[in-house]
């Protein structure tokens, strides 16, 4: 018999971890009867629709709309829409994937209802509780029966909070897979070109989280600190980002080489970063991906969730402060190597299904 999975996404980058899951099950379907749930939490057609086709991945069989809001309100609403959707479908499991509110608000409306719940990514760990990923991520491992994890240091995280070892499935890292799964695809797009860009000879910058972009008088320091750096940078805005800008009548410098766009389509924004010299972001995949292709990576936070970018990738954290001295490292040719970490190898979707293969077998 066929098991129904519910596989739940809300924000962009849930796509990109769910599709190689997405395919891997549909390719076994006497074991599985997958199903993709949006919530709906982020919408903008740039930031979710062209993912869809980007990723070969179908549209929606289920949207519950529930669009932005306060974190109490996007939690609240998935967590009464997916409970009512579970009750709806009877799945036998139910997939979440990262940290955003989605994730913790379907995780703990399937499990009150006795649905088992899979966390893909699980184990991961900032240890700054005032990100709400990180409160979601703690939230939703506690009570997730199967923990699929990227890296030996989200399992040492998970059994220093007592989780039981037979709920840790260490799998690799599925973002690497929509990654390695496009690359050859997206290398000889002119994306950059058309842009008036020289391969790695660039930057491309991402920001969008709250510590970063919702004080106006931090996001000008950090456009100031963007515009000293010595090429030319090109930064795909986000919706949160932009607003605060318009609202608070943020504006580049004359003659200013930071080219703001709108969100790109993954192949397109995969072939800025493939050919890129350095990237600066605040984002946690970009961390991983860069690792992945060995571009130097400067991370405007204070702590990462994905240690092992620092440890063995090409990431470092950064301020903006030493935004400036870390991009003239790279220019130098004096910014570490990196190496790609074990299971980074585009196969850990067929992975996590095996596994979801024993669990039902059991």
């Amino acid at each position: 018999m066929a098991r129904k999975l519910l596989l739940v996404a809300a924000a962009r980058p849930n796509f990109m971890k769910i599709a190689p899951l997405w395919r891997a099950l549909r390719s076994r379907p006497d074991r599985f009867q997958p199903k993709l749930v949006h919530t709906g939490q982020h919408y903008d057609k740039n930031m979710s629709d062209v993912f869809f086709d980007d990723l070969g991945l179908s549209r929606p069989d289920v949207n519950l709309g529930i669009g932005g809001g306060s974190h109490g309100q996007q939690t609240a609403g998935v967590l009464e829409k997916f409970e009512r959707l579970c009750l709806d479908e009877r799945p036998d499991m139910v997939v979440v994937v990262g940290d955003v509110n989605a994730t913790l608000a379907a995780t703990v409306a399937a499990c009150k209802i006795q649905v088992p719940v899979a966390h893909i990514e699980a184990g991961l760990r900032s240890g700054d509780r005032s990100m709400p990923e990180e409160l979601n991520r703690l939230m939703t491992d506690a009570v997730a029966d199967l923990l699929f994890t990227p890296s030996p240091d989200a399992d040492e995280n998970l059994l220093r909070e007592g989780v039981s070892p037979e709920r840790i499935r260490l799998v690799g890292n599925i973002m690497i897979d929509s990654l390695v799964g496009v690359l050859d695809k997206v290398r000889d797009l002119d994306t950059f070109a058309r842009m008036g860009l020289e391969a790695g000879a660039y930057g491309v910058v991402t920001l969008h989280r709250p510590s970063n972009v919702d004080a106006p008088e931090d996001l000008a320091s950090i456009l100031q600190a963007l515009d000293r750096v010595r090429r030319p940078l090109v930064f795909p805005v986000h919706p949160r980002t932009r607003n605060v800008m318009e609202e608070n009548g943020i504006h580049l410098s004359v003659g200013s080489e930071l080219r703001l766009t709108g969100p790109l389509g993954y192949y397109d924004f995969m072939n800025l970063v493939q050919h890129a010299e350095m990237v600066i972001t605040d984002s946690g995949g970009i961390q991983e991906e860069t690792t992945y292709l060995g571009i130097p990576c400067l991370t405007l936070r204070p702590n990462t969730e994905r240690p092992i970018t620092i440890t063995q990738g090409t990431n470092e954290l950064v301020t903006v402060d030493s935004l400036v001295a870390g991009t003239e490292r790279i220019l130098s040719g004096t910014w570490k190597t990196g190496r790609v970490p074990d299971l980074w190898d585009g196969r850990t979707g067929e992975r996590i299904a095996g596994e979801l293969a024993c669990y039902f077998a059991r």
